[in-house]
């Protein structure tokens, strides 16, 4: 196994796959009345958090708990950081205190790169600037292979705001390592600079992809992100770019939607189809455990 978890590109189709068939069986403690392992019995996770999370945050530390690692929960909000500390200094602080694995998230891409150059644990990306997600790509990963029981093949459509999703970097990567066949659509303007060196199919009419569709993802358009108009208004991005009911009524019986959350319902995905049976917002949250809990057992499980 890797010693770190920076890019979707560090994983080959043999290591996903060994994660997504660790989660499946972490996801087995679920049904049990204790939901703890011992695996990780005196190790320290830090979950070092520059940006504000939710989903990410919990889920992390859930899955450390889970498997009985000590936690300690990092904000840059009320820490030195406000002070002025840089990232390095910060490193070499909870590299002294022992950290046997540090989940960074930080609103500059590749800080976690620069700090696994400064710490002897390991390093897992949950979240660069714009630049990757790997972990959400895993548990997006692990919920198709769960609803509909394959990867390789799949037709995967995603949605909306690419040019500042980390979110659809790492699926791209990830989908095409594990053979599925990816279509990003988007106006011309959320799309980045150089996409069509991706290993995926660029498309601006959603329309005419989603019959051919196996798995809809719907990305958050991320406003905090934009200091210029990328579409004329919210109403004409919903028309084009929104998964409303009637699309998704277009979609193939068995298609599935996705979204990595939090979401802007009524913009880009309306409130029906985010509840649909289709749906697996929800589901994508409680697989995040389990994907996070194989990717810390099989970082640091094997550790002496």
């Amino acid at each position: 196994m890797i010693k770190h978890l920076l890019s979707a590109a560090d994983l080959d189709a043999p290591t996903a796959t060994l994660v997504l068939d660790t989660a499946e069986e972490m996801a087995s403690l679920a049904a049990r009345e204790v939901k703890k392992l011992p695996t990780l019995r005196g190790r320290t996770v830090v979950n070092l958090f520059y940006e504000d999370s939710t989903r990410t945050r919990i889920s992390f530390e859930a899955a450390a708990k889970r498997l009985s690692a000590d936690v300690i929960n990092f904000s840059a909000k009320g820490s030195s950081v406000s002070k002025g500390e840089s990232l390095k200094d910060t490193a070499l602080t909870l590299q002294a205190m022992g950290a046997d694995a540090v989940v960074v998230r930080h609103p500059a891409s590749g800080a976690p790169h620069r700090l696994a150059n400064w710490v002897e644990g390991s390093v897992v990306n949950a979240g660069d600037g714009t630049h990757e997600h790997p972990t959400q790509a895993l548990l997006d990963a692990y919920t198709m292979r769960s609803r509909l029981h394959r990867l390789a093949g799949l037709r995967v459509t995603i949605v909306g705001d690419v040019l500042h999703s980390r979110v659809a970097r790492s699926n791209v990567q990830l989908l095409h390592t594990l053979g599925a066949k990816v279509t990003l659509v988007a106006p011309p303007t959320l799309l980045p600079v150089g996409v069509a060196a991706w290993p995926a199919a660029t498309c601006y009419d959603l329309d005419a992809v989603v019959p051919d569709s196996d798995v809809v993802m719907m990305l958050r358009v991320q406003r905090e992100r934009m200091n210029q108009a990328y579409f004329p208004s919210e109403r004409e991005y919903s028309r084009r770019y929104g998964l409303d009911v009637p699309r998704m009524r277009r979609l193939p019986e068995h298609a599935i939607v996705m979204h990595p959350g939090p979401m802007n319902r009524g913009m880009e995905i309306s409130p029906d189809v985010a509840d649909s049976a289709r749906s697996t917002i929800v589901e994508q949250v409680a697989n995040g455990v389990s994907v996070r809990m194989a990717v810390l057992y099989l970082l640091l499980g094997g550790k002496s």
